[in-house]
């Protein structure tokens, strides 16, 4: 719960110190803009308060890990729910009117992260989980798109370290084998998950894995 908040909380940080320019760099994320980045975040911030205000009974039927819809095949851009956010974020027209709305929405789903029961039961996309599993599924989500926002913004703030080393070890989960010691988290994670591909030395370090990448969650 406390690492959704820090991890959380750094994210949204580093938006709010954008300038404005930068709204119309590339993103990490496929076809997008940071803008188009950004407004993806509040509509995550959305399925954030919506989930933890959605009570399910029975035993859970997933973790933070197998929550994850892991696919083989990277994101194009051209998903119709893709398109529908590179339009609404365009509406804003200023990166001011982002910002506030993210700040808005964004600490609203901070405060009920923080207020919530951890073994409260919630339900999202026909599934049941406890809301420390959830939010801790979203710790993935953050750092993901964090290393998103920053990809062409040298200089720009990091997530936090235990995010990072928190999110790697999703990853090696879900990968079911863990990437190169050597390697730092953010590599293990961009690489893991598609971001960019692997150097033909990182492939070889990589072993039988290599065969297996990328990990796209969704």
């Amino acid at each position: 719960m406390d690492l959704f908040s820090r991890s959380w909380a750094a994210l949204r940080t580093a938006v709010a110190e954008l300038p404005d320019e930068d709204f119309a760099r590339p993103s990490g994320c496929t076809g997008w803009l940071v803008r188009d980045l950004v407004c993806h975040l509040v509509i995550d911030a959305q399925d954030v308060l919506i989930t933890l205000v959605t009570p399910a009974t029975g035993e859970p039927t997933h973790n933070a890990v197998t929550y994850w819809n892991v696919t083989g095949t990277p994101p194009t851009g051209d998903d119709p729910l893709d398109a529908l956010t590179v339009r609404l974020a365009a509406a804003y027209e200023e990166p001011k009117l982002l910002k506030f709305h993210l700040d808005d929405v964004g600490s609203a789903a901070g405060r009920a992260a923080e207020l919530a029961d951890p073994e409260q039961r919630v339900g999202t996309q026909d599934m049941v989980l406890t809301a420390g599993d959830y939010l801790s599924a979203y710790v993935l989500e953050w750092t993901l798109h964090h290393l998103d926002l920053i990809a062409h913004l040298p200089g720009a703030p990091q997530p936090p370290a235990e995010s990072l080393a928190r999110s790697r070890a999703m990853l090696e989960e879900i990968a079911g084998a863990p990437f190169p010691a050597s390697w730092s988290d953010q590599d293990a994670l961009r690489v893991g998950t598609g971001r960019r591909p692997p150097t033909d030395a990182e492939r070889a370090r990589l072993g039988p894995l290599a065969a297996e990448l990328p990990f796209v969650i969704g």
